[in-house]
């Protein structure tokens, strides 16, 4: 899977092995190259069109030995230019997409069947997923699942019964038990698990109602303001952030603090979500504090509010390390007094000493990159303040506790008008590979990310890609120990276009929107957590034109079975609107953890996560119809 094919001037091939290898890469063989993946032969001549590539290759041979490759044009045959190296690299199997978000069976959508899963059916309990069958209903052939049970016992499910079937999601490794068909075990376990759940139930609704208890600030409705404001935002609105922006109004104009998960893919438009409802706040003389996982991301979105309310009475500032310890104390100063209407920064935002004089919204951009001393103080404020919190890829925490009610929820799964979806390629590390993805880029007036995550060698790595790159390509490194003024001098050039590769550690991972950037190459990718890479991936497809991301293994390393899955995820889920796929892939992989304690893991492992999140809600509701605990 990770293996890459290389072709040069010169080199001697074996036709039929040639063409074999490119059949087990994944390539089809069609009479013209026409689309990626697609390769032809003709005599000596072989066109193949390569996986990342914009435009199909012409091999030819002579007498198996390769004489030119030219980069064509499919529709006419012309030939554009020539290369001296090509890297070939596998097509790789794309997932069907599936987050619609379905509110009555919360993990139905959001991972997929494959045969040999194993599965649990509401009635009958866990089995092993086989795959579809057509059976023959009254003479009419009809589509069936096929769960095979203990003692090769075979359940046929109707295609239309199949909301009563989910993969089997435990967190741990261990094979499942298989039940009998017919036996009444699995009743007895399910009826264990509803008991244990209810006791779940009844301290999480005990924690909303907390909240609802404590009163929070009713706004007014929308003022003309709202409106103006609003219409400077360049793009057409989806859908879903127009559904988002009402949910969030909505409870704004409640008189319960608002505690809202705002959750859609990189790139799909959570921030300006996030920048009406700040200005909401703010018209009614609320202040807002935006909080932000690293400093760089503080100073870009800094600079996007100050641009969008250039015309509005709203003072913005920015708290973070880039400034002078003079200019921090101005601006905490300022905030404690009212001056300021909106303070965007890091975690120096949680320090001690940052008062707020009327604090009305915290918005907390991917909570998941904040410590545990920070979360504990973030707890706080959810009972008195109005919390939104934005996240491409949930913690299991946060996607759990919204799940299960205890949260709301909003989802963006609408990707904005012209996205393209990233190829996202897995492969080992090759410096003729790296040459092309970074010269591609260049060829098309755009810029690369080379992130390399470790500061103590990165300066080495940024001179390897000296030696291998030709001389006018622009290089340099940003990393979080640079001083803060170098830092924000690179990050400045890179952005207006001085620089055509950053070199760079994960200081770049949240919410970086350079749209000239296309193509982001990750070293060492197996040490990066699946959400991690998520993330990274999102950095680039932020314009109209197809984004790459390379994730670079070490050569011949034979990785572990976490690493291996993580890299299949990656690679599988690199559809629009993917980030919900790969939270619950990540929650699979990395395991419950502390997330619902020994008792509550239990009862998960006895009939899987979907089915608890299922029995957990009907436990929640029907506290709520006997009137047991009030709710908004």
């Amino acid at each position: 899977m990770f293996k890459s094919l290389k072709v040069y001037l010169g080199l001697e091939i074996q036709l039929d092995r040639f063409l074999s290898d490119l059949i087990n890469f994944g390539y089809r063989h069609h009479d013209r190259a026409e689309s990626e993946g697609d390769f032809s032969r003709r005599g000596g001549i072989i066109d193949i069109f390569p996986n990342s590539f914009e435009l199909p290759i012409r091999i030819e041979l002579d007498n198996n030995k390769i004489a030119s490759i030219k980069t064509f044009n499919s529709q006419t045959g012309e030939a554009l230019w020539e290369h001296r190296m090509v890297i070939i690299l596998p097509i790789k199997k794309v997932a069907a997409k599936p987050v619609v978000f379905s509110e009555e069976f919360p993990l139905s959508n959001f991972v997929d069947l494959k045969s040999g899963d194993y599965v649990v059916h509401n009635q009958y309990g866990i089995g092993r997923f086989l795959g579809i069958e057509k059976i023959k209903i009254k003479d009419k052939p009809k589509d069936h699942l096929v769960i095979e049970y203990d003692e090769q016992e075979k359940l046929y499910v109707p295609v239309d019964s199949m909301n009563l079937v989910q993969k089997y999601i435990a967190f741990h490794t261990r094979r499942p038990k298989l039940y009998r068909l017919g036996s009444k075990e699995w009743q007895r376990t399910k009826e264990r698990a509803k008991k244990g759940i209810q006791k779940l139930a009844w301290e999480l609704l005990s924690l909303q109602a907390m909240r609802m208890s404590s009163g929070g600030f009713a706004y007014s409705s929308d003022v003309d303001w709202q409106g103006e404001f609003e219409a400077t935002f360049p793009y057409k609105e989806t859908p879903d952030q127009v559904k988002a922006c009402f949910e969030v109004k909505n409870d704004m104009q409640s008189d319960k603090p608002m505690d809202r998960l705002l959750c859609g893919d990189v790139g799909y438009g959570k921030t300006e979500v996030a920048m009406r409802a700040a200005f909401k706040a703010v018209m009614d003389n609320k202040q807002v504090a935006y909080l932000v996982p690293t400093t760089i991301l503080a100073e870009q979105h800094f600079n996007n509010f100050r641009q969008r309310l250039k015309d509005f009475p709203v003072n913005v500032q920015l708290l973070c390390r880039f400034q002078t310890q003079a200019e921090q104390r101005t601006i905490v100063k300022s905030a404690a007094q009212g001056a300021v209407d909106i303070l965007i920064g890091t975690h120096r935002l949680l320090s001690d000493d940052v008062v707020f004089k009327d604090l009305g919204l915290m918005i907390i951009d991917e909570e998941q990159r904040f410590g545990v001393k920070a979360k504990e103080k973030l707890k706080k404020f959810r009972l008195t303040i109005d919390v939104l919190t934005l996240t491409a890829t949930p913690i299991p925490r946060t996607l759990y506790m919204s799940l299960m009610g205890a949260r709301d929820l909003s989802v963006i799964n609408t990707p904005p008008q012209n996205r393209l979806p990233i190829k996202t390629i897995v492969v080992e590390y090759d410096d003729d590979l790296v040459k092309q993805a970074i010269m591609r880029e260049l060829s098309r007036k755009g810029q690369v990310f080379f992130l390399h995550n470790r500061v103590e060698d990165i300066d080495k790595v940024k001179d390897k890609l000296m030696r291998i790159l030709p001389s006018g390509v622009r290089l340099s490194t940003a990393h979080g120990q640079m001083h803060p003024k170098e830092l924000e001098k690179v990050m400045s050039e890179f952005m207006q276009g001085s620089i055509d590769c950053l070199v760079c550690t994960m200081i770049i991972e949240s919410g970086i929107d350079i749209p000239n950037v296309n193509t982001i190459i990750v070293h060492n990718a197996h040490m990066f957590g699946l959400s991690d890479l998520h993330q990274l991936r999102g950095r680039v497809g932020r314009f109209d034109r197809p984004a790459y991301a390379y994730l670079m293994l070490p050569k011949n390393l034979v990785l572990e079975q976490d690493a291996r899955r993580r890299m299949n995820a990656i690679s599988e889920n690199s559809f629009l609107g993917a980030g919900f796929n790969i939270a619950m892939e990540d929650l699979e992989i990395r395991g419950a953890g502390n997330l619902l304690g020994i008792e509550q893991h239990g009862f998960i492992s006895a009939v899987g996560f979907d089915l608890y999140c299922r029995l957990l809600r009907e436990a929640i509701g029907n506290f709520k119809k006997a009137g047991l605990l009030s709710h908004r």
